[in-house]
């Protein structure tokens, strides 16, 4: 690890987790596709909020929101905060049960285009009367849209509806397309997967398409995915390539690559689930890595972690007891400050990196 930078330094695990968005949910209700989703995605939600509101430690869900669009847009749940409040949520998702299943109704072209601008109002006027302090932290809403329309077809609505709309307050506007196959997209709604890869497609005004399956496990892993932290204020790993390690990507000796990385939790830690444990945090527990990650990912860009990798190792040739804890992830970053330019020569650099490793799997050892 890069001299001077210690774990310890960084500002605490509640800063950083209470950084998660808030979150807008909008079920776009098409009959008769309604009655065969409807129960899946009540069992999924009601799942989800029994974790979410009743995880250890600082909030991972700050607050969330959900709208309906039927024949006409309807705000069901207006903003709340998650942790400790899963009796409202419980009403809202039985409220939800209730919706109409069968008959049809008219669809107006201009009622998901309103759910989207009524939600973004409501955040609005939220932000404005919390304490300066959460006020900080509610600066930016991620939008989710759950459909059983075609994707595509969704998100040329938007596009055209909202071209005049002011979305500067929208860190994230994604269209989920529930599919009738069963468990064959399951890795798309992954907490692991990168919103930029083949199972999602970036089209027009940075609207994310998606697709789930209509169960109940694949709606619960994409909504799990809530949960995992998923900022993009700042790179958080600079990791440092030498050219005598990767002379094939690397650049000249004296200056080394730096491929610019995310880390990403893979797993939850049970010690977070209640009754599991006392809240309290030890270095020998599992839990002690989720601290550190928060903490890395807390610090400031200019105090990002440097890691110099000086040696490649097999991994069949290291003791798993250095490699204890729950395990994250290492991705390349998708921090918003940085130009599209460099964000695609690093993505394309850490896929390099990933190739050369396939062919004998050896773990990248790193100071």
């Amino acid at each position: 690890m890069h001299p001077g930078r210690t774990a310890g330094k960084g500002p605490s695990t509640h800063t950083q987790i209470d950084q998660q968005p808030p979150r807008l949910l909008i079920v776009h209700i098409a009959l008769p596709s309604w009655a065969d989703i409807c129960t899946n995605l009540c069992e999924a939600l009601q799942n989800f909020f029994s974790l979410a509101c009743s995880l250890m430690g600082p909030s991972r869900m700050s607050l969330f929101s959900l709208y309906m669009v039927q024949d006409q847009h309807e705000c069901i749940l207006p903003f709340v905060q998650v942790k400790g409040n899963f009796a409202r949520l419980q009403t809202c998702i039985s409220e939800l049960r209730m919706l109409q299943r069968e008959g049809c109704f008219r669809s107006q072209g201009a009622s998901l285009r309103l759910a989207v601008e009524d939600g973004l109002q409501q955040f609005k006027q939220y932000s404005r009367h919390v304490t300066t302090r959460a006020a900080l932290t509610y600066t930016s809403l991620e939008i989710t849209i759950l459909t059983s329309r075609p994707g595509k077809e969704v998100v040329k609505q938007l596009e055209e509806g909202l071209k005049d709309t002011d979305l500067a307050r929208v860190r994230r506007l994604q269209v989920v397309e529930v599919t009738k196959g069963i468990l064959e997209h399951v890795d798309s709604a992954s907490p692991v997967e990168d919103p930029s890869n083949d199972e999602s497609s970036i089209l027009g005004t940075d609207i994310d398409l998606q697709t789930i399956d209509n169960d109940i496990v694949s709606m619960e892993i994409f909504f799990k995915a809530w949960l995992h932290n998923s900022g993009t204020d700042q790179e958080q790993i600079h990791l440092l390539l030498s050219s005598q390690c990767f002379s094939n990507i690397s650049r000249p000796r004296d200056n080394p690559m730096c491929l610019k990385c995310d880390l990403q939790e893979r797993l939850l830690s049970p010690s977070l689930l209640p009754g599991t444990a006392d809240g309290s945090l030890r270095m020998d527990d599992p839990k002690g890595d989720f601290i550190t990650l928060y903490q890395m990912a807390s610090q400031s860009s200019a105090s990002h972690y440097k890691l110099q990798v000086i040696k490649a190792l097999k991994s069949s040739g290291l003791c798993e007891s250095l490699t204890y804890g729950l395990p994250f992830i290492l991705r390349p970053t998708s921090c918003w400050q940085l130009d599209w330019d460099e964000l695609e020569t690093n993505q394309q650099h850490f896929h390099a990196l990933c190739h050369s490793l396939l062919p004998t799997l050896p773990f990248r050892s790193t100071h």
